[in-house]
């Protein structure tokens, strides 16, 4: 799928391919002519001239089937999809050349006025009074008027591709336009000087004395600036010191001055604290400290007069999943398609059946289908309560149960071999009404199998269902890929009258865990946003289906969500009102249009790895509707967690790429983690490759064998973590107690602990949280904790499982179905969460775990961190880690001849044995580790 580029004459035209065209609500075509240089011609819809001297940016991006071009100019932004990624970026070089081409003819006529040009440009260089990005070059090319300085000051011109004759023509000051190094040189000169000017200043902001990180952020003002910060790194401080620092140096004007934030709180706090370092009433600040979603509410009022009229539940936490499940409900009652789809996704369809060579590892692929049942060998729980091998199996199981087909699973039976000799196998169903036997083989389509033997194994199971002429019938993984699975099984139980009776829907329903619910729910919300901010259309869903692991599942969600869309947008249609994404994408169009005039010249964005592709594109706008415009961007991309409320981290990931050339700084002292916490986590998170790398410095020095995990002997259906919890929380008040003259500072100080889980359902207090004399408990999601720090933590489940850590659902394949730049690294954001849970704690923390599947990530950090990971038991005691897998305890066992060995227990995944523990022989250092002592506070 290419870009058409055709020349006519000395014009080239470019519009999507016929196949791109099929799938567009409209298309288009664009020509770039020699004739007229001066403007580029765009069909869309009707035929448009676009002056060059109005085009602000061009740039390329991923969608969802294919790459768009942009073009952002005065009072319009066109966007051209329909194109790969070769033909999108040939398309943006065309443009941006042709673009220059104008600017240079205008230069070229112009020419004598780039002495003026020259010495205004001399004029703030030689004064060395502020930091100079491109656009205060620009600016003060600007000021002189004629067409070179026009073109000149143009946001896209490019130096190194106008003619080399007239670049000859450029006096030497314009180097610090057209050549970066000389810029950066002048850059890294005045940085050091206004570092010794403002130490005075910077060393008492708000009672804080900044960091040379936090002061070199403050003072440097490129176009575009992204400050990478690690967790409790003072990214607030750094926002507050920008604000003070420009507004000192009366580089802007406070009305010119916005600061973003995601949530009313945090934008409360900058508020404050902004307006306390300038000595003045909150209500006296002339600079904007507001959310993404208030500044869209008064762009839009301020634009047409009122208010714009939100849907009542969007205001609420809750509120969007409510109407969700409320939309769910409506539609099974009255759309027999959604009812059948809906059904079908939560009882068949759970879980995606993807191919076991798509996994790094065997180990690997048997963690993702296996469930969190401590059950061994058959390890996935269906709704007929029997546990099978696989999830094909499952989907049968769970489909006969949904028709109430009496079935039993590896039903043991022996056949006649040729030779006269007994062969037992087990079928994987038997169906005793009509005692047939089934079996679902794991052959592809081409007859191929990925598991070794397998062919021959299943011929002689062929072979010997038809010597003994039981009733047999097959069903095959190609069936299962290809969607036609199920439809095979039901004719192969009709042709032989076995009935089939659905159960009723309350009777289902009844059955599914409600985690299932809720992931699809997770999903629902999160595809909603993108289905409507991207007019996507159900064939575009369907045909992005094909490109996933399991394509059936893929395409029963895809029809599902899309009715579920369409009830959305008539919900909101009916009732005159809209939700927050649309509300921001109004407020985008009025920006974007000029409708709405923007005031700001310097915006701060705080928790940037949060942004999602609406509240970017309102930066972007409001950034090049008013010329010379800034963006200052703070974030952590280790710490965005939030994909299911529509961010992407590419955006932060890939700055430069969505908002032009910037400054990359980074904020790696920590306040919060003693240094082992720091690095361990560190190293941890920086194991996907597609994480910006930072060095994280701790202001605490490092607490040896701070992080501790505790494996818990888990009963099914038992509440097994609570219990260890408040026995653990007992444990350290006690420990606390007696050495309270180590860190009790006053009368009733006490220190902080958060109790943390994945899931909701893990919260071991039931709103009930309990008080001790020496700690203060706090129960929160891994989510809720974002922001906040204690003492210790104490993380609970983290342990192998659909619902444990990483949660294997949540890195749900449907998630591509509408994210046009989906992660490639197995459970990235997985990985992240578990990173901001990691590094609440300053002193350290205590992992839970099932000690029969403790968590992947529990072995990481013992890779990383080695020794400084102690296993013990809830009351302190140390026990003897496995020095093979990491993650397992030597236990004694029974050998041969009544001999005593020991072996670990996670056998048969680690088979490593020893004739006596680690801990025989060394009592000093066994006595050393069993004191409870050993728990060390700083």
């Amino acid at each position: 799928m290419a870009a058409i580029a055709l020349m006519i004459g000395r014009s080239r035209t470019y519009r999507p391919s016929l196949w791109a065209r099929i799938f567009l609500s409209e298309s288009w075509k664009l020509v770039l002519s020699a004739s007229s240089s001066d403007r580029i011609r765009l069909q869309l819809g009707a035929d448009d001239d676009i002056p060059c001297l109005d085009v602000a940016e061009v740039s390329s991006s991923k969608a969802l089937l294919w790459h768009t071009v942009e073009i952002r100019s005065k009072g319009r932004v066109d966007a051209l999809s329909g194109l790969t990624a070769k033909s999108a970026q040939t398309l943006r070089d065309d443009l941006l050349a042709f673009v220059n081409q104008h600017l240079a003819e205008l230069i070229d006529s112009d020419k004598e006025r780039l002495r003026e040009v020259d010495t205004k440009i001399r004029a703030i260089t030689d004064s060395n009074q502020q930091y100079l990005a491109h656009a205060d070059v620009s600016r003060a090319i600007a000021s002189v008027p004629g067409n070179a300085s026009f073109a000149l000051a143009h946001p896209l011109f490019d130096a190194n591709l106008i003619p080399a004759t007239l670049r000859a023509y450029l006096p030497t000051s314009f180097s610090m336009l057209t050549d970066p190094a000389v810029r950066s040189r002048y850059n890294e000169n005045f940085v050091v000087h206004e570092m010794q000017k403002f130490d005075g200043f910077f060393s008492n902001l708000g009672g804080f004395s900044l960091s040379q990180e936090q002061r070199e952020a403050c003072i440097r003002l490129e176009d575009n600036n992204l400050l990478v910060a690690s967790a409790g790194s003072g990214k607030s401080a750094t926002m507050v010191g920008k604000v003070a620092y420009v507004l000192e140096k009366g580089l802007y004007q406070p009305g010119e001055i916005l600061v973003l934030a995601f949530n009313k709180s945090a934008a409360d706090e900058l508020k404050e604290r902004i307006a306390k370092q300038l000595g003045i009433d909150e209500d006296a600040l002339e600079c904007r400290v507001t959310t993404f979603h208030a500044l869209g509410r008064g762009i839009i009022e301020e634009t047409e007069g009122k208010p714009p009229q939100l849907a009542n539940w969007v205001e609420h936490p809750a509120g969007e999943a409510r109407v969700i499940d409320k939309i769910i409900r409506e539609l099974m009652d009255t759309n027999e398609e959604f009812k059948r789809l809906w059904i079908d996704l939560l009882s068949i369809l759970p879980k995606a059946d993807i191919p076991a060579e798509v996994f790094d590892s065997e180990a690997d692929y048997n963690r993702y289908i296996a469930d969190r049942n401590d059950q061994s060998g058959s390890t996935i729980g269906t709704l007929a309560e029997i546990y099978v091998r696989s999830l094909q199996e499952q989907r049968i199981a769970n489909w006969l149960w949904v028709h109430s087909v009496e079935f039993e699973y590896e039903k043991q039976i022996s056949f006649e071999e040729e030779d006269g000799s007994q062969r037992f196998v087990q079928p994987d169903f038997h169906y005793p009404l009509t005692d047939t036997f089934h079996e679902h083989f794991a052959i592809n389509a081409d007859g191929s199998s990925p598991f070794d033997n397998y062919l021959e194994h299943m011929q002689g199971k062929r072979a010997g269902y038809k010597r003994e002429e039981l009733d047999f019938f097959e069903t095959t993984s190609a069936q299962a890929r290809d969607g036609t699975l199920l439809q095979r099984l039901e004719a192969e139980l009709v042709k032989r009258d076995i009935p089939l009776i659905e159960k009723s829907t309350e009777e289902i329903l009844k059955a599914i865990e409600p985690v299932v619910i809720t992931h699809y729910q997770k999903l629902i919300g999160v595809c909603i946003k993108h289905i409507r901010a991207s007019q996507l259309t159900l064939e575009m869903l369907l045909e992005r289906a094909k490109s996933l692991h399991d394509k059936p599942r893929a395409q029963h969600f895809a029809r599902a969500v899309w009715l579920i869309t369409q009830a959305y947008s008539r919900k909101l249609d009916e009732a005159k009102r809209i939700d927050f994404d649309s509300m921001i994408g109004d407020a985008v169009r009025l920006v974007e249009t000029g409708r709405y005039q923007s005031p700001y010249s310097l915006i701060l964005v705080d928790e940037f790895q949060d942004i999602s592709d609406p509240r970017a594109n309102l930066i972007k706008a409001l950034k090049h509707q008013k010329p010379f415009t800034k963006v200052f961007a703070v974030g952590d991309d280790w710490q965005s967690i939030y994909r299911f409320a529509g961010s992407d981290i590419t955006i932060f990931t890939q700055f430069e790429a969505n908002f032009g050339a910037c400054w990359q700084g980074r904020l790696e002292q920590t306040y919060r983690c003693n240094q082992l916490l720091a690095d361990t986590a560190a190293r941890f998170v920086q194991r996907n490759p597609a994480q910006i790398t930072k060095t994280v410095r701790s202001t605490r020095a490092g607490i040896p064998r701070s992080i501790r995990v505790i494996p818990v002997t888990v009963e099914w259906r038992k509440p097994s973590f609570p219990a260890a919890c408040f026995q653990l929380l007992e444990r350290l008040d006690t420990f606390l107690e007696s050495i309270a003259g180590q860190w009790r500072q006053q009368e009733g100080h006490k220190l902080k602990v958060l109790v943390l889980w994945r899931y909701n359902l893990l919260d071991p207090f039931g709103g009930q949280i309990p008080q001790f004399s020496n700690i203060e408990v706090t129960g929160l999601s891994f989510h809720r904790s974002k922001g906040l720090e204690a003492d210790y933590t104490v993380l609970l489940d983290v342990s192998e499982g659909d619902y444990g850590v990483p949660s294997r659902i949540e890195d749900d394949e449907l998630l591509n179905l509408v994210i046009p730049r989906p992660e490639t690294y197995a459970y990235a954001e997985e990985r992240r969460l578990f990173y901001v849970a990691l590094t609440r704690a300053s002193r350290g923390t205590f992992i839970l775990c099932n000690r029969r599947k403790p968590s992947r990530y529990i072995r990481e950090l013992c890779e990383i961190a080695d020794d400084d990971v102690r296993f013990e038991a809830v009351d302190g005691k140390e026990l003897d880690q496995c020095p093979r897998c990491l993650v397992g305890q030597m236990v004694e066992r029974q050998g041969r001849n009544n001999t005593t060995f020991y072996g670990c227990n996670q056998f048969p995944e680690c088979s490593h044995t020893q004739k006596t523990t680690r801990l025989s022989g060394e009592k000093i250092c066994r006595q050393d580790r069993e004191r409870p002592t050993t728990l060390q506070v700083k």
